[in-house]
């Protein structure tokens, strides 16, 4: 990854590159691996997001359907 530093702005730099980390989420990997993690609650984390994540995609469609 990759980022440049225009006119001697290194904060602005900064700012950017984190953006992209968060995006990436390279942070989220490293909090992850911090500590072991069992593959039986591996599975649990991964199926609770799946979750979390079908149930976000329910409201927001049904918010766009019930604003139309």
């Amino acid at each position: 990854m990759q980022v440049s530093v225009r006119d001697n702005n290194v904060d602005q730099a900064l700012r950017v590159l984190k953006k992209k980390l968060q995006r990436e989420g390279v942070f989220r990997e490293m909090k992850l691996r911090r500590s072991y993690e069992k593959p039986s609650e591996r599975r649990a984390r991964e199926r609770a997001e799946a979750v979390r994540r079908v149930r976000k995609m329910e409201r927001k469609r049904k918010e766009r359907e019930g604003s139309n």
